[in-house]
């Protein structure tokens, strides 16, 4: 076979880069080129899509070093037993590419990640090396997110971290039983041991910028992490009791979760089949639960079934309310912030919205439906000056009533 065109080599890599759903660029510091100093950006409107969460879109070259592989991990495309298409950027081709796509305004940044060539430590060597001569050589400003390698010289993802807005290192699968039978090479305690790694680091460097003004930044769009759904037997709850002690644990900006999905000439131990997607939007939801309403992992798991899985039909936060009942109805004008917020269909936002009206006069029902997106999901369990919902909150049917009703969308409708 000839040598690869670079074109060539990018549909390979981006197309292998894929499957890694950590990809957001939330949480970085604003730097930018006014003036004519360096290049880049991470403000800005700008081929992946990351969503900040004031809304913007962040653009970003999303793509592998290489896909080549000392690992032989059952679920990964890339491994080293996988008859697919391999191929390699050096350095400088990464460089070449980030910044012709961020002048042609494609993206606004760079998320790269890489299989293991000849070993973990040259591999990343070679990230490294990307992100500092992107920085150091072209003043690049842009966003830099890095996927570190876990069995890497902790001085190298230190490294990292000096270059990059973020560093991310993957859990891979929520149980070390799941991690030793899918990935033999990989090893859970390795694993934490460099995000526990990453975690002091953060911390000494926000230590030495509060006491040294041009102490280098380290890593201050923080660490995420990435877990498979669906390749192992894990279940919902043993999903969210690891993704909360990885935020409790390692101070972790994000656990994404990604979908198994069936690759070609899959080994025999994975599932034929992939989980359905609403299981991986009922687990991003129960994040939410955990990170921005005050939801214990123990009380996420409340609304699991006996098999340990959420409902697929309705949002975990309906299913929590639905299993305790006893906690409402709550009076909109009287109950504090925190219960408010387990109220189905009440969201941060038109919680905060409630507070600050109930200051200036009692609301009524028609109030609270300026306020919120779907007042019919809301009425069983809130009391306002006009409105009780009597026997409504206890009917024996109030699941059906409230869950989305299933459509056949049609293909040729006007």
């Amino acid at each position: 076979m000839g040598q690869l065109t670079t074109i060539e080599k990018l549909e390979i890599l981006a197309d292998a880069a894929k499957y890694d759903a950590s990809c957001a660029s939330s949480g970085t510091a604003k730097k930018n080129s006014i003036g004519g100093k360096g290049i880049g950006s991470t403000e800005g409107m700008g081929i992946c899509h990351a969503y900040a969460p004031d809304g913007r879109c962040i653009s970003l070259l999303k793509v592998l070093l290489t896909n080549h592989c000392i690992f032989d991990c059952h679920y990964c495309i890339n491994r080293k037993s996988s008859d697919v298409r391999r191929a390699r950027f050096t350095p400088q081709e990464v460089v070449d590419l980030t910044l012709s796509f961020y002048r042609r305004n494609y993206i606004e940044g760079l998320f790269l990640s890489s299989g293991i060539i000849k070993s973990s430590n040259h591999t990343m060597e070679q990230m490294v090396e990307t992100a500092r001569i992107l920085r150091e050589e072209h003043d690049f400003r842009g966003y830099i997110h890095l996927k570190t390698i876990p069995e890497a010289d902790p001085e190298l993802v230190y490294q990292a971290g000096l270059y990059a807005d973020r560093v991310s290192i993957n859990v891979e699968l929520p149980t070390d039983a799941g991690l030793t039978r899918l990935a033999p090479d990989k090893n859970a305690r390795q694993i934490e041991g460099a995000m526990g790694e990453v975690k002091s680091s953060i911390i000494e460097n926000k230590d030495a910028r509060k006491r040294f003004k041009h102490a280098p930044r380290f890593a201050p769009a923080g660490q995420s992490t990435q877990m498979i759904v669906g390749a192992d037997t894990a279940s919902d709850a043993d999903i969210v009791g690891k993704a909360s002690r990885l935020y409790d644990g390692f101070g972790l900006r994000r656990v994404y979760y990604s979908a198994f999905s069936p690759i070609p000439d899959a080994s025999a131990v994975l599932p034929l089949k992939r989980p359905p997607l609403i299981r991986e939007h009922r687990l991003y939801q129960s994040d939410w639960l955990m990170r921005f309403y005050g939801y214990s992992s123990r009380e996420v798991m409340q609304a699991t079934g006996t098999d340990g899985m959420l409902p697929l039909d309705i949002d975990p936060k309906l299913a929590w309310a639905l299993n305790f009942r006893e906690n409402f109805p709550l009076d909109v004008n009287r109950a504090p912030r925190e219960m408010l917020l387990r109220v189905p269909g009440l969201g941060v936002r038109a919680v905060n919205r409630i507070i600050a009206a109930r200051r200036h006069h009692l609301l009524r029902l028609d109030d609270v439906a300026k306020l919120t997106v779907s007042i019919a999901k809301v009425r069983p369990f809130l009391v306002a000056a006009d409105w009780r919902p009597t026997m409504l909150t206890d009917r024996s049917d109030l699941r059906s009533l409230l869950a989305p009703r299933q459509e056949q969308l049609e293909l040729f409708a006007a």
